[in-house]
């Protein structure tokens, strides 16, 4: 009978000789070494990152310093430094760098937050009630076909100068980057178990609390990533559009007088914020679904 077992799983007596005698490694040791494994990988990511900073910015350097490529128009990397450091010692026309910086951030934050609410609460609503969603449904494409930067010239002209247009228009492309997430996650979920939850009495509020928003939580969570971008490029496009500061005023004059290593250098101090913020919001991710087992793409991030 072990005969034919052992031949049915394709091992031979040898075979399972050889596997009693290896030594089993404590818990500890698996441990260890996945740990060692963990950090060589992302040694290797961070070389890999490296890589290519090295490669995209040494070669932009070397191809204007041999005239492949017109610094006057793209700029280059060694100017595009000297520009930061002259934005952060010597400020700009309108101020301190920090207080154009503080005008920008104020607004994309505002925007995020008041787009990410509403989008949140009219996702959830429309996504649970079949007969709003068919009533709102064309008013909602009409008005996400609107261009946004006539959204932004309009809101200029009603509102004036001020952070009010620009928080405006971070918030309206803020909204429906969060809505149509919001949307899809109430109707991703199992409406047996809506149904079960109702049959014990659970209330419309009950239902939502309990099931559906913590069900549509990893589809919310996951468009908060990319509103964060939409609420930067909001600020910007309406500070380009007309601003008494900020940010994308001084990417509006740097064009003006052809000056592309101060848009670049601009564009860098905005690139860093958005890093910074992206982290917070995946710490964020973490700490509210951390009920939720890890994926795969989630479990190999670093």
């Amino acid at each position: 009978m072990s005969a034919m077992v052992q031949q049915g799983t394709g091992m031979t007596s040898v075979d399972t000789a050889r596997a009693e005698l290896m030594p089993v490694q404590p818990e500890s040791e698996l441990q260890a070494s996945a740990r060692r494994a963990r950090t060589r990988s992302i040694i290797w990511v961070w070389v890999g990152r490296a890589a290519v900073a090295v490669f995209v910015i040494g070669g932009w350097q070397l191809f204007t310093q041999l005239k492949w490529v017109d610094s006057f128009f793209y700029g280059q990397p060694t100017k595009i430094w000297d520009s930061l450091v002259t934005l952060f010692t010597e400020g700009t026309a309108f101020g301190s760098i920090w207080d154009q910086l503080w005008v920008t951030v104020q607004e994309a934050l505002l925007g995020f937050l008041f787009g990410s609410i509403a989008g949140v609460i009219a996702g959830i609503l429309l996504g649970s009630n079949r007969y709003l969603s068919n009533v709102f449904s064309p008013y909602i494409k009409i008005l996400n076909s609107i261009p946004r930067i006539v959204l932004g010239s309009i809101f200029i002209v009603a509102f004036g100068l001020g952070i009010f247009p620009k928080i405006l228009l971070a918030g309206v492309l803020v909204f429906f980057a969060v809505f149509f997430n919001a949307f899809q996650g109430v109707r991703e979920v199992d409406q047996n178990l809506v149904a079960n939850v109702r049959v014990l009495g659970a209330s419309p509020f009950q239902v939502a609390r309990h099931v559906t928003i913590p069900s549509a939580m990893t589809w919310i969570i996951a468009s908060l990533h990319t509103a964060f971008g939409f609420a930067i490029i909001g600020a910007l496009v309406a500070e380009v559009l007309g601003a008494q500061k900020g940010i994308g005023l001084i990417i509006s004059q740097s064009q003006g007088r052809f000056d592309p290593n101060t848009v670049f250098a601009c564009m860098a101090i905005m690139a860093v914020f958005t890093l910074g913020a992206e982290y917070l919001i995946t710490l964020l991710e973490r700490s509210v679904l951390k009920w939720r087992p890890p994926v795969r793409s989630e479990a190999q991030s670093i």
